[in-house]
């Protein structure tokens, strides 16, 4: 048995925090937290082992308004960055509950058969019922259960009034107050492209509410997920705290941004710095090094040739990178007091003083 191990999510050190300085925060805590964590997940299209989780979560409430401002912040997040054909996948734990007891799912399989569910949209529902079998759900309730899953996804596929018609399937499943809750965030997140999908699980334990996940055609598995997690700081302290969070996972994100051609064109070829600045010899490094600092104070980002080479190499090397400008400076620029400035586009070259240069390559922006 380990005892020590990477860090698995953000979510359960956040829950060890509030519980341990409850009375140092305020009564509703938001925080916002990017952070890398660790699975042992067998790597595959965005994912891997190593990834940052971008989370965002609201403490001290139960009010659907926690969940609907969540999931309006993720949905304005990916808006930005251009997508617009994601979908924000939201379910009740307690709706999971009362299918799985509908479907004749004995109690203390629900955990294993939630952990199957979860893997619906990976696997497939073959897939879904060897893992119900293998962990000890009879054929009827996993066929049973697969059958309530797939008349869902053909009323998603036909997309006429989902949401309306899944409430309508629920009525007699799930209790009012949950299915309250649903129409509360419809209602509160009327901007965000919301689906309520009756067979969207997430595999953690901790959830004991609504749970939310963001989905876009080209990848399997989510761009984001979350859900309430009232019951988890409870778990470090003497009091239970209402609690919800949504993580986006920046990998994914990038992944399908990457493929999908979505960086404009300035931030996909632009360069590593704005101007490079050349060393001329051994001698001459603490005067290259003092003029790199005196143009990052100006705001300018600046890369330094790291030693001395033939001219032609370095003009090369900057060539290669994309600085739009070069700093040359020689023996006779140092004797000057100036530094020569080549606009590598152009070709043209001009000796001025390291403030002009600055102003000179700032203005160029």
């Amino acid at each position: 048995m380990a005892d020590l191990a990477l860090r698995y999510d953000l979510t359960v050190p956040l829950a060890r925090v509030v519980a341990n300085r409850k009375n140092d925060i305020p009564k509703f805590f938001k925080r916002y937290q990017i952070q890398p964590v660790w699975r042992a997940d067998r790597p595959a299209k965005g994912r891997y082992r190593e990834f940052y989780q971008c989370d965002v979560d609201a403490i001290g409430s139960s009010s659907m308004v926690v969940e609907a401002e969540l999931i309006s912040a993720a949905s304005a997040i990916l808006t930005r960055l251009g997508f617009k054909d994601f979908v924000v996948r939201i379910n009740h734990r307690e709706i999971l509950t009362d299918i799985l007891d509908t479907a004749g799912v004995a109690t203390e399989l629900h955990g294993d058969a939630l952990v199957a569910i979860d893997k619906l949209d990976k696997i497939g529902a073959e897939g879904v019922a060897k893992e119900l079998s293998d962990r000890g759900v009879s054929d009827s309730a996993a066929g049973m259960l697969l059958d309530i899953f797939e008349q869902t996804q053909k009323i998603i596929e036909e997309g006429k009034d989902v949401n309306r018609t899944i409430v309508g399937n629920l009525i007699n499943i799930v209790s009012n107050e949950v299915l309250t809750a649903i129409g509360q965030i419809l209602k509160f997140a009327d901007k965000a492209p919301i689906q309520i999908d009756p067979s969207l699980a997430r595999g953690l334990s901790y959830y004991t509410g609504v749970i939310m996940e963001i989905n876009v055609p080209d990848l399997a598995g989510s761009l984001a997920g979350g859900g309430r997690y009232d019951g988890l700081i409870g778990m470090f302290g003497k009091e239970q705290i209402p609690a919800c969070g949504f993580s986006l996972g920046l990998e994914r994100i990038l992944v399908v941004m990457e493929e999908r051609g979505m960086f404009p064109p300035e931030i996909a070829d632009s360069a590593p710095a704005d101007v490079m600045v050349t060393i001329w010899s051994e001698e001459t490094i603490g005067e290259s090094l003092k003029l790199a600092n005196e143009l990052r104070y100006s705001g300018v980002r600046v890369t330094v040739y790291p030693e001395p080479d033939k001219f032609g190499k370095q003009m090369k090397y900057a060539d290669s990178i994309k600085v739009p400008y070069v700093a040359i400076l020689g023996e006779s620029e140092i004797a000057a007091g100036k530094v020569k400035l080549k606009d590598m586009k152009s070709g043209e070259e001009k000796m001025m003083t390291a403030s002009k240069a600055a102003a000179v390559i700032n203005r160029s922006e």
